[in-house]
């Protein structure tokens, strides 16, 4: 049966968003959004009908051009050209994902009643995703100021039958797709291109994207990291409560809990061991990984917030009669947490890769390469320097772009929070990431194999079955990058059934913040 989302006023949770990623979901304005919706717009109707009364945006230029007047009759025009001015935007088209959500998330801001716009304008937004049309939108144009200007623009065009739109990766003009759905261009209203391209919903959709993918990823680290430590026949001290209730990070002691429950039943890790201690790698992954997933908590905190707000302007409050001007459409706070993120996510990749280093390194009785005959076989040589290279651009990414600004619009926008480049480093950060796990993976199960016959836990034992119905064992020298794009694959579709005691909380709460 198809899943319908009725669109209220009502927060939205992570929970949904998994959901409306991957489509598949019919959106609905519920009759309590149509209702805040008209009232607005009935409301700014009304406050137009005094001529005498200048609104900035609605009867005034944009930007710097704000002192200008626009008279009654061109009010439309002028939010028509706004939308197609500013359809500037260049470079590679973002994923469709990020596309859908973009669309969803400019729904739910507008359906709250502080916005002005027409339902006729949302519904056609609404339109947009549930018949799975997408508008083609670029990469580059926003500065993460005065909303994504530019990427909003192109996602805006459709309405008024202009742009592009992806058709079932189909590639057509919007003008065509209208006409063959029977739909009429939108006629647009004062302020309504305003507030289409007024918001933070391209930061957003990057934001949210990538929340979901790394609440998987730094389950997956952990995992991953848990079956290195066993394959290089690691200690299980640093992991022991004692430690973690003397320095009660939350991430850290969720780290550490999760690793013992992982390992619970490993032959390997309850053996003796000859030596005393493990490289920083192993021994310090209570702290490195739970530093993550700390920050990766406070991202998703401020995530959860920006998803349920209103970010566009001028804002309109219909019962206390007043059209506020301010700056909610600003990124700052998404461009630092996004930064945040990009590190977080970086030194997950930056510690997987040095586990990754240690078990080809030749040392604890594994085999250099880890391959039984060395010398005639490079082995797994090479994949550590792929992940090497990727760490080090993950690096050269994490430079932040929230402490840089570029003065625009003749200087009545003066600060800028870059948050749209934020999103999409970040966005190519958690790419390599997912691949430099894949990567620790591929090498894991290879050492594990070596300590055959003794056994790491059930849990790890069953994941490493799952694994192995795609990625065999190596013996010798073979092309590897398919086995590799084959285990970005398995860490992709893997299903990770963890108990509830171990799973950070996925929503930051105040309280945390100590």
């Amino acid at each position: 049966m198809e899943k319908v989302h009725l669109v209220s006023t009502e927060e939205i949770g992570w929970k949904e968003f998994e959901e409306f990623s991957s489509g598949g979901t019919r959106i609905v304005l519920s009759d309590e959004v149509i209702k805040k919706i008209s009232e607005c717009r009935n409301y700014l109707d009304r406050r137009l009908e005094k001529e005498d009364e200048i609104i900035y945006g609605i009867n005034t230029g944009f930007g710097s051009l704000c002192d200008k007047v626009i008279s009654s009759e061109n009010l439309g025009l002028l939010q028509k050209n706004l939308v197609m001015s500013h359809a500037c935007g260049v470079g590679d088209e973002v994923p469709k994902e990020i596309t859908r959500l973009m669309l969803l998330l400019k729904i739910q801001s507008l359906s709250y009643g502080h916005s002005g716009v027409q339902v006729e304008t949302v519904q056609r937004l609404a339109d947009l995703y549930n018949h799975d049309i997408l508008p083609v939108v670029y990469r580059y144009g926003s500065l993460g100021a005065s909303g994504d200007l530019a990427p909003l623009a192109h996602m805006s065009l459709p309405l008024l039958g202009m742009g592009d739109v992806d058709v079932q990766g189909e590639r057509k003009r919007a003008s065509e797709v209208l006409k063959e759905k029977g739909w009429d261009p939108i006629e647009l209203k004062s302020k309504e291109g305003l507030a289409l391209l007024n918001g933070t919903q391209f930061m957003s959709a990057y934001g949210v994207l990538l929340c979901l993918r790394v609440f998987k990823l730094s389950r997956l680290a952990d995992i991953i990291g848990a079956l290195s430590l066993d394959a290089f026949d690691g200690r299980i001290e640093p992991f022991h409560e004692l430690i973690q209730q003397i320095r009660p990070h939350q991430g850290q002691i969720v780290t550490a809990r999760r690793f013992r429950w992982l390992l619970e039943g490993s032959e390997l890790i309850n053996r003796s061991k000859a030596h005393v201690q493990d490289p920083y790698s192993f021994r310090c992954i209570p702290q490195v990984h739970g530093a993550s997933k700390d920050s990766i908590n406070y991202v998703a905190y401020v995530f959860r917030n920006e998803i349920n707000s209103v970010t566009d302007n001028p804002t309109i409050f219909p019962e206390q009669d007043l059209v506020i001007s301010a700056g909610n459409f600003h990124g700052q706070p998404l461009a630092l947490a996004l930064d945040n993120l990009a590190i977080a996510m970086s030194e997950l990749g930056n510690i997987s890769e040095r586990r990754t280093y240690q078990l080809v390194s030749g040392t604890r009785g594994l085999p250099h390469f880890l391959v039984a005959n060395p010398g005639l076989n490079s082995g797994f040589m090479i994949p550590q320097y792929t992940a090497a290279s990727m760490v080090s651009h993950n690096k050269q990414l994490c430079t932040p772009s929230s402490v840089d600004s570029i003065e625009s619009s003749q200087g009545q926008e003066d600060h800028v929070s870059m948050g749209a480049n934020a999103a999409t480093k970040a966005y190519q950060v958690m790419l390599n990431l997912e691949r430099i796990l894949a990567i620790e993976l591929y090498n894991a199960a290879q050492a594990l194999e070596f300590r055959r016959p003794a056994r790491t836990s059930p849990y790890l034992e069953n994941f490493l079955q799952e694994y192995r119905k795609r990625v065999s064992f190596v013996d010798d020298d073979k092309v590897m990058y398919r086995d590799i794009n084959l285990s970005v694959r398995f860490l992709r579709d893997v299903k990770l059934d963890l108990p509830e005691d171990l799973l950070v909380m996925r929503d930051y709460s105040p309280e945390d913040m100590r």
